[in-house]
C-alpha cells in the first residue's frame, strides 16, 4: 500500500490544480490536434476558390493535364503579358454549306489563340453566296452570327499578318489554310495530326481531334456544337504536352531533308561536270570541221549506206564496200563519183520513181 501524501503536498496540488483534474491538459492537447483539420465552412471554401482563381495566371504556363484541361475549358485568368500573341499561334476554322444542296464548304469563322490559350482573334466571315446549310449542329454558327461578320479579304489579311514569322499550330492545318487561301512555311508549321502519327503517339494516320484530346487529356470536346476557340485551345494543349519531343522530331526531319538536298545538289553538279568533260572532244571535232562518227566522214552520218541495184548486181556504197558479180572489180572512180550514176529528172521517168 503506497504511503499517504503529506498535508503540505495536498495543499500544493490544490494550488496548482484547483479542479483536481490532472488529465485535463492532455485532453486539451488532444482537442487541439482535432481542431487543426476542421471541415471547411462556406466562407472558407469560397476563399479557397478565390485563391485558386488568383493563381490562374501562373497555372496558364503549367503543362500538367489538370491545368491544360482548365485552359481548354476557358477557366484560366491571364496576365496582360500572356494575352499577347507571342511566338506560337493555334488556328481553327468553322464552315457553312453553300452551293447546290449546301455541299460546298465556305469559311464562316476563324479563331486564333496563343500559347497560353488566350484568344487573339475570333471573327465571323461574311458570305458572298447564299448559305444553304449553316451546319449549326457541328459548326455552332447561326444566321444571327453573320450580322456583324467581316468580309473575307479583311479577315484573311488579319490572319496573314498574325501568322507572319510565327509558328502555326493546327490539327490537319492544311484544311484551315486551304479555307483561308493562305500558305505557311513548313518549318514554322506544327500539325498535331501528322506529328501524333509520326511520333507514334497514335496508330491512326488521320486521328480526329476529339479522339486525340480524349487520349491525351481525358477531356471530351465536340460532343455537341463545335467551338473554334475551344478546338484551337485543345490543339494547343496537345502540342504543349509533346512540344519538346515533337520539336526534336521536326529538327531531325529538317536535317534529313537538308542532307538529301545537299546530296542531290552534289550529284547534279557532278553530272553537269561530266557532261562538260564529254562534250569537250565533240567541241574539238566541230572546231576542226569533223563530224562525230567512227570514221569521221564528211556529209554522211555513221551507219548510212546507199544501195544501188543494176540487174543482178547489188552494190552497197557509203562504207566503201561492194557486193555482187562485179563488186571486186569496181574502180576507185566509180566509188568516188557514185552520185553521177544516179538517174536524173531529164531521163523521162515519172516523179517519185527511179529506174535502174
Amino acid at each position: 500500500m503506497p504511503p499517504s501524501a503529506s498535508s503540505n503536498w495536498l495543499k500544493l496540488q490544490k494550488t496548482i490544480n484547483p479542479t483536481g483534474k490532472s488529465k485535463a491538459p492532455k485532453r486539451r492537447k488532444h482537442d487541439k490536434t482535432r481542431e487543426k483539420s476542421p471541415s471547411p465552412t462556406p466562407s472558407q471554401s469560397s476563399h479557397a476558390q478565390h485563391e485558386d482563381s488568383e493563381a490562374g495566371p501562373s497555372s496558364a504556363a503549367d503543362n500538367g493535364p489538370k491545368a491544360l484541361r482548365k485552359m481548354v475549358e476557358g477557366h484560366v485568368v491571364f496576365t496582360e503579358k500572356q494575352r499577347q500573341p507571342g511566338k506560337y499561334l493555334a488556328v481553327d476554322c468553322e464552315m457553312v454549306g453553300v452551293g447546290l444542296e449546301g455541299e460546298e464548304s465556305s469559311l464562316a469563322r476563324v479563331s486564333i489563340v496563343n500559347f497560353y490559350g488566350a484568344t487573339v482573334l475570333d471573327e465571323f466571315v461574311k458570305q458572298r453566296e447564299r448559305v444553304v446549310d449553316y451546319r449549326t449542329q457541328w459548326s455552332g454558327i447561326r444566321p444571327s452570327d453573320m450580322v456583324n461578320a467581316k468580309p473575307f479579304a479583311e479577315v484573311q489579311k488579319l490572319v496573314a499578318e498574325l501568322l507572319e514569322n510565327r509558328i502555326l499550330v493546327g490539327h490537319a492545318v492544311h484544311n484551315d489554310l486551304k479555307a483561308l487561301l493562305l500558305s505557311h512555311p513548313y518549318p514554322l508549321t506544327r500539325d498535331t495530326q501528322v506529328l501524333a502519327f509520326k511520333s507514334k503517339a497514335t496508330k491512326s494516320k488521320r486521328i480526329a481531334l476529339r479522339n486525340l484530346v480524349k487520349q491525351e487529356l481525358d477531356l471530351t470536346i465536340q460532343s455537341g456544337e463545335h467551338s473554334s476557340v475551344t478546338d484551337a485551345r485543345a490543339t494547343m494543349a496537345v502540342y504543349r504536352i509533346h512540344k519538346k519531343a515533337w520539336d526534336k522530331l521536326l529538327g531531325a526531319f529538317a536535317r534529313t531533308d537538308a542532307l538529301s538536298l545537299a546530296v542531290a545538289g552534289k550529284r547534279k553538279a557532278g553530272d553537269e561536270e561530266g557532261e562538260v568533260e564529254e562534250d569537250e572532244p565533240r567541241k574539238a571535232k566541230k572546231a576542226k570541221g569533223v563530224l562525230p562518227g567512227p570514221e569521221g566522214r564528211k556529209g554522211v552520218s555513221s551507219g548510212l549506206s546507199t544501195v544501188v541495184r543494176r540487174g543482178s548486181q547489188v552494190q552497197t556504197k557509203g562504207k566503201g564496200k561492194s557486193r555482187g558479180a562485179s563488186g571486186a572489180g569496181g574502180g576507185g572512180e566509180d566509188k568516188a563519183q557514185w552520185w553521177a550514176q544516179l538517174p536524173s529528172s531529164s531521163s523521162g521517168t515519172k516523179k517519185g520513181s527511179i529506174k535502174l
